[in-house]
């Protein structure tokens, strides 16, 4: 074998996973079709990613939380779910930081300051927790093979690699978990999501907002000031039709923040463009199986969140954990550290903390970007009355703090 464990994809998850087998002592290849430079210095690309307290201990036990800096990590004290226009008859909810016992719901970081930092501890000169992994970059994976002995990775340079074990951690539309004949249940919403940095004239109180206004759908994700003006600065996420949306980022500066400002209700006072604008496709995707012989899927390859509930990560986090305890743990007594038992008890572990919560969120976010009469009906009487409902609130914040 060249070696025990081949990672396809050198994004946060597959770099999470390298760092978690660091001082396993099992030899790992990491492949990518990005280039080292890029990797190590990842672009900003508009996501501010919400993370739990488990996730914060998670990636604190990886050694990746004290690379990212304070500078970059803002705290998530409540959240507010809204609506409806604003105004008087606005329905809204607040799931505050006091309805999860502790002093803030999460954290926001942006996803670039987060891969540079899992780069930065898997990929450290060997130390005592162990040696990086090998790193193939610049090379896509074109075919998989797997059988009772190896998995095989043909790359398109001609080369294959072997090894007991391959993880697919190369998205949500992941190449190398089709190459391996798993089908996947994929919903694209018809929408598109605009994300960017924005400042504005009114504090967000470092509060998360939700708001499903008619025939859009807008987020606010607070970030720290903005180091060049002192300005409040929040993330951006607004969800259109693709056309829409095409339009909308291909305006100036000026007139896109007025565009903005005026989607927003004036709420915030001026809103000015503080960084690229970036647009994603909104597209949930469900895999049938997390694993098949010799292989498994861990992070966005395991399930690709709709990102209203902010999960996307903090289950990728969890998919990690979950397979390289059982890795190390097999490893440790000799064991096999891919066969069909480990695999199986892996894909029902993690499906078991993902596969509920998509298809709740699918159905929440189709409801609420609905725009007939019953679905604006029906959102607006669970908003008012999950208003009213503190132990509902308990359990919302509990999901987003991640210790329940």
């Amino acid at each position: 074998m060249d070696h025990d464990i081949i990672i396809s994809g050198a994004g946060p998850a597959g770099l999470c996973l390298a760092r978690a087998l660091r001082s396993s002592g099992l030899s790992v290849a990491l492949v990518d079709s990005q280039r080292r430079e890029a990797l190590a210095q990842p672009a900003f690309d508009g996501r501010e990613i919400a993370l739990t307290h488990h996730s914060r201990s998670l990636m604190q036990q990886l050694g990746l939380w004290g690379l990212i800096g304070s500078d970059h990590i803002a705290p998530l004290r409540d959240a507010l779910v809204m609506n409806g226009a604003p105004g008087r008859g606005q329905a809204r909810m607040r799931i505050g930081h006091e309805h999860g016992g502790q002093p803030q719901l999460g954290f926001l970081v942006g996803n670039h300051h987060i891969r540079r930092a899992a780069w930065a501890s898997a990929m450290a000169e060997p130390d005592e927790t162990g040696s990086p992994p090998d790193l193939i970059d610049g090379h896509q994976v074109v075919r998989v093979a797997t059988d009772d002995q190896r998995a095989e990775v043909h790359l398109d340079n001609g080369r294959c690699l072997r090894a007991r074990l391959l993880v697919a951690a190369d998205s949500r539309h992941s190449s190398t978990r089709r190459a391996m004949g798993i089908a996947a249940d994929l919903h694209d919403y018809g929408r598109s999501m605009l994300v960017c940095a924005m400042t504005h004239a009114t504090p967000h109180g470092a509060a998360a907002w939700e708001w499903f206004d008619h025939g859009q759908t807008l987020a606010l994700l607070p970030m720290n000031d903005c180091p060049e003006t002192g300005q409040p600065r929040s993330s951006v996420v607004l969800t259109l039709p693709h056309t829409d949306i095409e339009a909308l980022a291909g305006t100036d500066p000026a007139p896109f923040s007025e565009a903005i400002t005026a989607r927003f209700g004036q709420q915030l006072g001026i809103m000015r463009l503080a960084s690229t604008r970036h647009v994603y496709p909104l597209v949930g995707v469900l895999p049938r199986h997390l694993v098949a012989r010799r292989f498994a899927a861990v992070g966005d390859a395991a399930v690709g969140m709709h990102p209203v509930t902010a999960h996307g990560f903090n289950l990728g986090l969890r998919s990690i954990e979950a397979l390289s305890q059982a890795i190390i743990r097999a490893h440790h007594q000799r064991g096999d550290i891919a066969s069909p038992a480990l695999l199986q008890r892996y894909e029902r572990t993690h499906q078991r903390a993902s596969r509920g919560l998509y298809l709740a969120t699918h159905a929440l976010a189709t409801l609420y970007t609905r725009d007939e009469t019953p679905a604006r009906v029906l959102r607006e009487l669970m908003v008012r009355m999950g208003e009213r409902l503190p132990p509902f609130k308990r359990a919302v914040a509990g999901s987003l703090t991640g210790l329940h």
